[in-house]
């Protein structure tokens, strides 16, 4: 398998998707928009990951580049590729699936709870979260849930947490990939986020348990298997040498 992965930043790359990507044999490749990479055919990619970023979705003036990256995720999820957004890439997707875009009341940074919407359970992805979960957040910005697809949690910081389109398209509001030098980075990078608010933690606060880290990396893998087993078939989630879901709920 060829995934490919949209970077809009220097100090947001795949966190924990890359050791796993790794694992399993796959070719992995990058764009870096910030740098003007050029893009890949998409006859040449089978996964496309699309990462977050500071910017916002409509800052089209000052990154031009937005214009090229939307029309790509597009033509991505019309051929059934694996397209999965996180923060900003989720935003990507629902904008370019007919959805608004636009700030949440409350910016949220650091760990919080979300919860899992029944309605997931009636995807072929919808078992990879558990009923509940602290996830890693860093956004101030949300969406509306595109026709078509189907929400998978909320918090309550934000109602739309992330949705599925199509058992094949995945977007994440909140983190799961974030590890613990991501989350340093990001807040050497964007340390002017971390201001008062009711859902804003202390750097103090997010590292007080390190161990959070490592229950977001699991599930990350569970769901990647997931998005692995629909993009293949023929093998078995359970046979890729990674932890489950079942081991990520006995680290509780």
């Amino acid at each position: 398998m060829r995934l490919h992965y949209f970077q809009h930043v220097l100090f947001e790359g795949l966190g924990s998707i890359e050791p796993w990507a790794k694992e399993m044999g796959y070719e992995i490749t990058s764009t870096r928009l910030f740098a003007k990479d050029p893009v890949p055919n998409l006859d040449d990619i089978d996964w496309l990951i699309v990462m977050g970023g500071p910017m916002g979705i409509y800052d089209e003036d000052k990154y031009p580049w937005l214009f090229s990256e939307k029309n790509y995720i597009e033509q991505a999820v019309v051929q059934g590729k694996i397209v999965l957004g996180i923060c900003l890439g989720a935003q990507l997707i629902a904008d370019v699936l007919g959805a608004k875009i636009y700030p949440n009341q409350y910016k949220e940074i650091g760990w919080f709870p979300i919860q899992k919407i029944q309605e997931t359970t009636e995807t072929r992805l919808g078992d990879f979260l558990p009923k509940e979960i602290d996830a890693f957040h860093w956004h101030g910005d949300t969406f509306d849930v595109p026709t078509g697809a189907v929400r998978i949690a909320k918090s309550a910081a934000c109602e739309n947490q992330g949705f599925i389109y199509d058992d094949h398209v995945v977007a994440l509001q909140f983190h799961l990939e974030t590890t613990e030098q991501c989350a340093k980075d990001l807040i050497a990078n964007c340390e002017d986020d971390i201001t008062k608010g009711p859902f804003i933690q202390s750097p103090t606060v997010i590292f007080s348990d390190k161990r959070r880290f490592e229950k977001i990396n699991l599930l990350m893998s569970e769901l990647l298997n997931h998005l692995a087993y629909v993009s293949s078939p023929s093998l078995s989630s359970n046979s890729f040498g990674i932890r489950t879901l079942d081991q990520v709920r006995r680290l509780k």
